[in-house]
């Protein structure tokens, strides 16, 4: 198999029909027909069930797509490291963070940045702690920024704030006259959860077992900015990072503390692998700038932690 074949077979699977695959590709819809036909004969195994003109994947179809992902994500890198090669007279930063960093602490970063850096380029994606993870690992992103824990052996480790999580509620909400929001004191609310496969969400499970507590929720979303834009629009209550609170912050937002306190760690975070480029430290000094400004502002919601 070539490059070129496991491109085919993944906006196949990706498109699910070969016109659709065809458009994405820049390749006719018998082409791509043709291109898969000789590459399940050159297998020897057949990648597609054909019902009803339909394409359905096979078990090997699915677990090539699988195992082609690495080296999708390592041809991406080596095609963007060609493209800042070919304009060496321009500098590159690529960034991935996570939504809670991604949607404040890098936006301020990154303006402040541009003001003093304006011949750079750069590539900034909002994306999962996983994936975020696997961006820096792989060299598709020169820093990371995370929300969590993070294995110190596998990535340089910078902690830039820790704050605890928060309750987030309307205005209206019942819970507005207690200082603090225990677990206890949101059965028969409606709870709006995080999911359960995600780092936070294991965390607020763990706090509602200890406080022997069950955990009923009327909705689970992977994000906080998901939870808290729900809480704006009267769906329920939430517990999420601090940052995502302030988002949301206003006059029909209530934010109280949650106990039993549970505190989150930020980071950024890059390869053991490889040296950051001038320009990735640059960056990474204005982040710091910008965190010190976000711990303040975290302040005005509940005490710093000792």
């Amino acid at each position: 198999m070539n490059l070129k074949q496991i491109e085919v077979l993944r906006a196949v699977i990706n498109c699910q029909t070969t016109v659709k695959a065809g458009r994405e590709l820049g390749m006719s819809q018998p082409a791509v027909s043709n291109a898969l036909k000789h590459l399940e004969s050159q297998l020897g195994f057949p990648l597609f069930e054909r019902v009803n003109n339909r394409l359905f994947t096979t078990a090997q179809a699915r677990q090539l797509y699988a195992e082609s992902e690495a080296l999708f994500q390592n041809y991406k890198v080596f095609t963007e490291r060609l493209e800042d090669l070919k304009a060496q007279n321009r500098e590159t930063l690529r960034a991935y963070s996570s939504p809670p960093l991604g949607h404040s602490l890098i936006p301020m970063a990154m303006r402040r940045f541009f003001e003093t850096h304006s011949n750079v380029h750069a590539s900034y994606e909002i994306a999962t702690f996983s994936e975020v993870a696997q961006s820096v690992e792989t060299g598709l992103a020169d820093l990371g920024f995370v929300i969590g824990d993070v294995d110190e052996d596998a990535f340089h480790v910078e902690p830039l704030f820790a704050e605890a999580m928060v309750c987030v509620m309307p205005q209206d909400s019942p819970l507005v006259d207690k200082a603090t929001i225990r677990p206890a004191d949101l059965v028969g609310h409606p709870l709006i959860s995080l999911e359960r496969t995600t780092g936070m969400g294991r965390i607020l499970r763990r706090a509602f077992e200890r406080e022997g507590v069950p955990m009923q929720a009327i909705a689970e979303t992977r994000y906080c900015n998901t939870a808290c834009i729900l809480v704006q629009n009267r769906v329920g209550v939430a517990v999420v990072d601090a940052l995502s609170a302030v988002s949301v912050m206003g006059p029909d937002i209530v934010v109280r503390p949650f106990e039993p306190r549970e505190v989150l760690v930020a980071s950024a975070i890059h390869s053991r692998k490889r040296m950051l480029s001038r320009t990735a430290q640059a960056f990474l000094r204005e982040v710091r700038r910008s965190a010190q400004e976000i711990t303040t502002r975290l302040a005005q919601i509940q005490p710093p932690l000792s």
